[in-house]
């Protein structure tokens, strides 16, 4: 019996192959290109559906929609304080992106978009960039304040500033390894389990019954995976404005 791979689940196939040869670029549109539009054009039909035509006494979905709303608010908000409300576009969009992204990735034969180190870095570091560039123009120079620890002996500056600059280096590093090492090893690990399921099925015998064992922890663990999906959205989301915070009022 064939069993698939299942780190095979995270290949990315180019759908409309887009090259130049000569100089070495591959702009192709691909499964995980198609998938980040999905999760855009489904983020943007559930919002215009939710609000066209509101009401005051909103129905399921725009209530819906008003609750994933305040719950940014409420982060930006602890987070960051009233400072921070101009970047509120930024931060939803950050929150409902990755959240349907890893949703959309629960899908059977759908592709996960953030289980790939190369998206959730790209997303960290153009945050991150954006969030430092945010720093000096609040702060001009005095920015680099943040790096030096308030009430630390003199002779103990340069070593603390050398250890805060690597700690600030690697923030968007951790933030966006956190993400995809979570989606990367949570669907690795149902696919492991539905394949070692669909073997015993197919050995047959004494062997069939003992195969709804794994596969009723398939399904314990589908819900927990669905909850990760979530959690990790929320935590990408809340140490942004972590970060964000920083920059404005350098804690």
């Amino acid at each position: 019996m064939l069993i698939n791979s299942p780190l095979e689940q995270f290949e990315i196939h180019s759908i409309i192959p887009i090259a130049i040869n000569s100089l070495g670029i591959n702009i192709s549109f691909t499964n995980s290109s198609l998938f980040m539009v999905l999760a855009v054009m489904t983020v943007s039909a559930v919002i215009i559906f939710s609000t066209t035509n509101a009401t005051f006494v909103p129905g399921r979905w725009q209530s819906f929609v008003e609750e994933v709303y305040e719950f940014v608010y409420n982060i930006l908000i602890e987070s960051v304080g009233p400072k921070g409300l101009k970047y509120f576009p930024l931060i939803f969009s950050i929150f409902t992106f990755i959240l349907s992204c890893n949703l959309l990735g629960m899908i059977p034969y759908s592709f996960t978009v953030t289980s790939h180190l190369v998206v959730t870095l790209g997303l960290g570091l153009s945050i991150f960039i954006g969030i430092t560039i945010i720093g000096f123009l609040e702060h001009g120079f005095h920015y680099f304040s943040l790096l030096v620890p308030q009430g630390v002996a003199k002779p103990m500056v340069p070593v603390l500033v050398a250890i805060e600059t690597i700690g600030y280096i690697v923030k968007p590093f951790s933030l966006s390894i956190r993400l995809f090492a979570n989606m990367m090893a949570g669907h690795t690990l149902l696919k492991i389990i539905a394949g070692f399921s669909w073997s015993m099925f197919g050995i047959g015998g004494i062997f069939y019954a003992l195969g709804i064992i794994p596969l009723l922890l398939l399904f314990v663990l589908v819900g927990l995976e669905i909850a990760i999906a979530c959690i990790q959205a929320y935590v990408f989301t809340l140490l942004i404005c972590s970060f964000l915070a920083d920059a404005i009022h350098l804690h």
